[in-house]
């Protein structure tokens, strides 16, 4: 059984809001793998796959071009991610080099078997989507992309018919739609009310969270799985509150960094499928991984998480 069928094999773990729960807390170092039945994970509604609630974004951080340096360093990203129990790599043809610097990461290791590979069409041009696809494909160096998404709605009507027409062919596994950056929540409503779609990917975080008033109750009602972008608005949230202590109590939900306490508040919202945090430094990618491991907040501590930093 390789990575990705035994995490599909984890719903029977769930313990609470469809998360696996760990116990012990684990949060290791790049020489400690972590066992896959203690992190969390969460289901896909319209499969019931279980996915790792921390992924890997890749815009700005993995377009470095042909820099060999630059590149072993995204490839040894990747390596840390996977070895820390990783799944999902969120990308782009809108994020320059990153698709193929992705796939010279994944040539460069021994196994990739966790990944769940997720990209993008990203044109106006409607004959420009199959291209951008088999785009993908190549410069991922793989056979198949778990999710392909109409990135920011862009001629989403003609894109999702596409993406239907390759998931018929078993070339592409689901199907979703992104916005970011608060903007069309209206239309994206639309479409979760109207079509058939397995995720959507909007901006959600610790200030940000216009949509838990009608989006995310929506994508619990609809079945969509739901990838938070953003999650520390870049780097403005450590910039605003990266100074300042963390409050005592955040022991009980066993958050040790300011990045812990950022993605442990967006996935364990009960409607968040998985956060997609960037980076280019190893450690950062050490701090981002403790989130899947250890106890997660209940609502009245994401009430108090909520409040604390919207006291400093």
């Amino acid at each position: 059984m390789n990575r990705r069928s035994f995490l599909s094999t984890l719903g029977g773990l769930a313990a609470w809001g469809g998360l696996a729960v760990s116990d012990p807390p684990l949060f290791g170092t790049a020489t400690v793998r972590p066992r896959l039945d203690e992190m969390h994970t969460k289901a896909i509604p319209s499969s019931g796959e279980e996915i790792p609630v921390i992924g890997l974004g890749t815009y700005i951080t993995f377009n470095v071009g042909t820099n060999t340096r630059l590149r072993n360093n995204c490839a040894d990203i990747m390596e840390a991610f996977f070895e820390r129990g990783g799944g999902m790599i969120d990308s782009s043809p809108m994020y320059g080099s990153s698709e193929e610097v992705i796939g010279y990461g994944l040539d460069r290791l021994d196994s990739a078997e966790s990944l769940f590979s997720a990209t993008k069409i990203w044109t106006r041009r409607s004959s420009q989507g199959p291209v951008q696809i088999d785009d993908s494909l190549d410069l991922w160096r793989i056979r198949e992309i778990d999710l392909m998404q109409v990135h920011n709605l862009l001629n989403w009507q003609d894109h999702l018919e596409t993406i239907r027409e390759y998931k018929d062919e078993g070339i592409i596994r689901y199907s979703g739609v992104t916005t970011s950056h608060g903007r069309r929540h209206r239309e994206l409503e639309q479409i979760m009310q109207n079509e058939s779609v397995d995720f959507i990917q909007l901006t959600y975080n610790v200030l940000d969270r216009q949509a838990e008033n009608r989006l995310l109750p929506l994508a619990k009602d609809r079945g969509i799985a739901v990838i938070a972008n953003r999650p520390f608005r870049r780097k403005q949230l450590f910039h605003q509150f990266g100074n300042d202590p963390l409050p005592d109590w955040v022991s009980e939900i066993d958050v040790e960094n300011w990045a812990q306490f950022f993605l442990k508040f967006i996935v364990s919202n009960p409607a968040i499928t998985c956060a997609i945090p960037a980076t280019s430094q190893l450690e950062h990618l050490h701090e981002n991984m403790g989130a899947l491991y250890g106890k997660m907040p209940d609502e009245e501590q994401r009430r108090r998480m909520a409040e604390y930093v919207e006291s400093l």
